[in-house]
């Protein structure tokens, strides 16, 4: 893992499409449900820490592996 994948989503991108992006959530659910869960995840950090600083880190790379599986998804489809 580089130090920019560390700083930014806690997981390589690597492991980002091997664990998310091919999990069978994905596959038979589709990558947006795989985003969705994610970002209700990143909600519930925000939740049950009530924005506590020490969560925020967390947080922000939840937010960020989602980000990346959709500018992941919109790549795919430009390239059909």
């Amino acid at each position: 893992m580089t130090e920019f994948e560390s700083k930014c989503y806690g997981i390589s991108e690597q492991d980002i499409r091997k664990q998310l992006m091919e999990s069978t959530t994905a596959k038979f659910s589709g990558l947006e449900m795989v985003v969705s869960g994610i970002l209700s995840d990143a909600q519930e950090l925000l939740e049950i820490t009530g924005g506590d600083e020490s969560y925020r880190d967390a947080t922000r790379k939840h937010l960020n592996v989602a980000k990346f599986i959709l500018a992941e998804m919109m790549e795919a489809k430009e390239n059909v």
